[in-house]
């Protein structure tokens, strides 16, 4: 939780130094933190190349759910999102 916190809080920092559009940036309260099959590393780079473009199809909150469910990690939806 710690580590968590701290790369939050310096990458916050460091994000409002790239330009006045980021000057509101902030992270959501939560985290989430999940491992990576290095034999995936090209796919999850993909994704997140591409995002911004998938999530035009697919919200995050229902991808994030599925992903959820399909690695069977219980929720609540009340303390997911912010």
């Amino acid at each position: 939780m710690d580590l968590l916190e701290e790369v939050k809080k310096r990458s916050s920092k460091w994000i409002k130094t790239q330009g006045d559009a980021y000057h509101q940036f902030y992270w959501q309260n939560g985290y989430g933190a999940f491992s990576v099959n290095p034999s995936q590393l090209d796919v999850v780079i993909k994704y997140i190349s591409n995002q911004h473009e998938h999530h035009k199809k697919v919200s995050f909150q229902d991808e994030y759910r599925a992903f959820l469910k399909k690695y069977k990690v219980d929720f609540d939806e009340r303390y997911v999102w912010d």
